[in-house]
């Protein structure tokens, strides 16, 4: 990690040491300690595990991703992406770090510069897609609840699923309609000449265009294997499903039963799009907030609540910054360049 990656991960912390210590004023401390005294520890201990198949299902994608070109890519090795990713998402800006540092950390362990970034977008693009697919569900069961009882969050959540949606359109285009998509971001990229200078947009221009033919190609190649791309669409479903299930945990772990469980993810899946509207890194103060507002109804209990709230941010949050560390500093292992064969390349 260079010296402002450190200095960004410092300010992140104490920035939400900051929000904690605001979250809690209203708290007295001996009803946190008894809320915490009763909590139910084994509860607590699945929403750890939710978290863990999280990134262990991330891992999962990305070695079935990879081993589409490369035979022996050990999962360890795969398990470094999805840290290193939530490391570097959870320091920069809407997350923009979290692309280059995943391709850093393949090209660590041997993997083509090229075919990495393609590997990652293509990650990418099934996630999103499953994102939509997930608030699909999620407003036709939660969003008249959100409507009725918070509907100033209402717009929040809509231009969050605006931004997934074009996000993935984007992408879409670049696969299936090419010569468009080229021409498309060269109008789109016009103001942008206007603020830099000739040589520095060339630059920039000739950068987005080379990932645009990275990405195209590797797509052409990597959606001919369907049955992979199936395989890939199912664990990335059932690992956001476990994200999205933790908050039901948490309310277990604090005593709550009865709770509908379809109710509370599908809120957990509107958190997840409303979170992503906020430039603050890791969603800083906005996650806080749409957590606890849209969560209050089932855990009335103020001190309660904002003791989920901070073991909610703890395990989606925090962990993965303290373990992203942990995967960066690991020595990598080597895959062995041992190219799969494949129609096009035999041809060659």
């Amino acid at each position: 990690m260079t010296r402002k990656n450190i200095w960004s991960l410092l300010i992140m912390v104490l920035l939400g040491v900051g929000i904690s210590w605001y979250s809690l004023r209203n708290v007295k401390l001996s009803n946190l300690m008894s809320d915490i005294a009763t909590l139910n520890w084994w509860w607590l201990l699945v929403a750890l595990g939710c978290i863990a198949l999280y990134f262990g299902l991330e891992a999962v994608v990305v070695q079935k991703f990879v081993r589409h070109r490369y035979r022996h890519y050990s999962f360890r090795s795969a398990l470094r992406v999805p840290l290193a990713e939530q490391l570097f998402n959870g320091i920069t800006p809407f997350s923009s770090g979290g692309q280059p540092a995943q391709i850093f950390v393949m090209a660590q362990s041997g993997i083509d510069a090229g075919r990495a970034s393609s590997v990652a977008l293509m990650k990418f693009v099934v996630f999103q897609a499953m994102v939509v697919l997930n608030f699909l569900f999620a407003m036709l069961i939660g969003f008249h609840y959100l409507a009725e009882k918070l509907s100033y969050l209402s717009l929040y959540v809509f231009f969050g699923f605006l931004i997934h949606f074009a996000v993935i359109v984007g992408l879409l285009l670049v696969m299936y309609w090419y010569n468009f998509t080229k021409k498309a971001v060269k109008v789109v990229l016009i103001p942008v000449s206007w603020f830099m200078k000739a040589e520095r947009f060339a630059q920039f221009e000739a950068n987005i265009s080379t990932k645009i033919d990275s990405f195209y190609e590797e797509s052409l190649r990597m959606t001919k294997d369907w049955r992979m791309l199936l395989e890939v669409c199912i664990v990335t479903f059932f690992q956001l499903l476990f994200y999205y299930l933790i908050p039901y945990f948490i309310m277990r772990a604090m005593g709550y039963t009865g709770i509908n469980v379809i109710m509370v993810t599908s809120l957990n899946v509107l958190i997840f799009l409303v979170t992503s509207l906020f430039p603050i890194p890791g969603g800083a103060g906005g996650a806080e907030f749409g957590f606890t507002e849209l969560f209050a109804k089932f855990i009335p209990s103020h001190s309660k609540l904002i003791l989920a709230m901070l073991i909610w941010r703890i395990l989606t949050y925090y962990l993965g910054l303290f373990l992203g560390m942990i995967a960066m500093a690991m020595r990598p292992e080597k895959a062995e360049e041992i190219p799969i064969t494949t129609p096009e390349s035999s041809e060659d």
